[in-house]
């Protein structure tokens, strides 16, 4: 089973999905570190993505994903295109949406460092964020050891 674990910048995904994945006993994939450089550059600058720089990515994460049987994906996979595009051809896929207010996520990405996602990018996610029909959402206002229960008793089998 591949997982997915999306949402916004800040919302937990990297903790989140690889405490999930040791609990499953799989691969633990992060998103970002599939980034090109030209997206790293362009995010670290402060300047949002926009579609024709992430479809090269998304590219990447589906052809890694099309190697595994099982894993966690961390990927902000905000539009249900991007999500379409990441899980094409892929069987057995499960989407975490991990939510939470405005506020909460900017008050944990102000008080984290990394490595290139400015702050002042969450307005543009949050405008981007499609969400999901049919995931597991989980509230981040929960600690992250809640998540991850949470997410465990939702997946399938």
């Amino acid at each position: 089973m591949i997982v997915v674990v999306m949402g916004v910048s800040g919302s937990g995904k990297t903790e989140i999905g690889a405490r999930l994945a040791r609990r499953l006993g799989v691969e633990f994939i992060e998103g970002d570190d599939f980034h090109p450089p030209e997206n790293v550059a362009k995010m670290r600058s402060g300047t949002p993505l926009q579609d024709a720089d992430r479809w090269p990515w998304l590219e990447r994460l589906n052809k890694e994903l099309k190697k595994k049987q099982s894993a966690v994906l961390a990927c902000s996979a905000l539009k249900q295109a991007y999500r379409d595009a990441l899980l094409k051809d892929i069987s057995g896929s499960t989407l975490v949406h991990l939510r939470g207010s405005f506020e909460l996520i900017e008050s944990r990405l102000k008080a984290r460092q990394h490595r290139y996602m400015p702050a002042s990018l969450l307005k543009s996610q949050f405008a981007t964020l499609e969400p999901p029909v049919g995931a597991i959402e989980v509230d981040v206002a929960a600690g992250a050891d809640d998540c991850v229960e949470s997410i465990a008793r939702h997946l399938p089998g």
